[in-house]
């Protein structure tokens, strides 16, 4: 039998992490005020959301359970970034205990991969709502969509764990500052004085399953869609079908356009810790705030529901003071 403490003796685990930030970036600060706006208006806007859906009889469809996932996914993934971390900066709280980190890590890398595969389930609604529209309520039932948001949170926790559990394997004996703005992988891993190559390895497989396959399928979607298009006779049926798809276009491009962005840049030339921040930032906290909006303004079947809400709880509350009248 090992001793938990010769197990824990063959490693090393730093008592802190140093989260860096942004390097020689004046009025640093004013930018950690606007990522606590950031915040308030996803809280706010995905909480609408979330609520309009819950509310509203008319969107308890297979779509909007894909859609209220993106709205929890949205609100929860901001709210493990961005609190704790403008907090961190705007005081001068920089340090983060080891366990804390991997805490962090696991929340923020689990709602950002749930992001990228709700938008591949949206992609799934969209093609079969077009290319299949005669088959589309037998095949995309609520319970169908449910089973599919079931699977990808088993996956979503199950491979974000096994990325966070084995950061444990390494010891780290030399710097503990990391050249993020929060508990990233990429940059812990190669602090690392032992060997990181299965952390590298799974970083690497991570990427390819959590946004390139879900970029190519989404792709392939839309080549499927188009084709589909072409086959529709009336222009007007055709347009109408294509802004369907113009808002899960606009949060596929939001989401992913930074992030390949990124990997291109590091391609083909050394990119400044800085520029890789503020791209990282950009792909977490810009489109959870926007996400509710695009599909408050663009979706006829939310504003619609919207309207009716409005109107259903301003006639509730004209009745209200009719009833106690009446009771006196």
């Amino acid at each position: 039998m090992i001793s938990n403490s010769s197990l824990n003796a063959s490693f090393v685990y730093p008592p802190t992490f140093y989260i860096s930030g942004f390097y020689n970036v004046p009025y640093a600060k004013y930018y950690y005020i606007f990522m606590c706006f950031v915040y308030a208006v996803t809280v706010l806007g995905n909480s609408f959301i979330m609520g309009t859906i819950y509310l509203a009889r008319t969107l308890h469809t297979a779509k909007y359970i894909a859609v209220f996932n993106l709205a929890v996914s949205d609100l929860c993934g901001s709210s493990a970034l961005i609190p704790r971390y403008a907090d961190m900066f705007l005081f001068e709280k920089q340090y983060i205990s080891y366990s804390d980190c991997l805490v962090s890590m696991f929340f923020v890398f689990t709602f950002m991969t749930l992001q990228s595969l709700t938008l591949l389930a949206l992609a799934f609604d969209r093609v079969i709502a077009i290319c299949f529209p005669l088959r589309y309520h037998a095949i995309v039932t609520k319970t169908t969509m449910a089973m599919i948001i079931g699977v990808m949170w088993v996956f979503a926790v199950c491979i974000i764990a096994l990325l966070v559990a084995l950061i444990t394997r390494l010891s780290f004996c030399g710097s503990t500052t990391v050249d993020s703005y929060f508990c990233d992988h990429g940059p812990i891993y190669r602090l690392a004085c032992n060997d990181n190559s299965i952390n590298r390895a799974m970083g690497i497989v991570y990427s390819f399953i959590v946004i390139f396959v879900p970029l190519l399928l989404i792709a392939f979607s839309y080549v499927c869609i188009g084709f589909a298009l072409l086959k529709i006779s009336h222009g007007v049926e055709r347009i109408k079908a294509m802004k369907t798809c113009t808002s899960h276009l606009i949060l596929v491009a939001m989401f992913y356009l930074p992030i390949f962005s990124i990997y291109f840049l590091n391609f083909i030339t050394n990119v400044h810790p800085n520029t890789r921040i503020i791209n990282s930032v950009l792909t977490q906290t810009v489109p959870p705030m926007l996400n509710p909006l695009i599909y408050t303004l663009k979706t006829e079947e939310v504003l619609q529901s919207i309207k009716v809400l409005y109107k259903r709880m301003k006639v509730n509350s004209m009745e209200d003071p009719v009833k106690s009248i009446m009771k006196n």
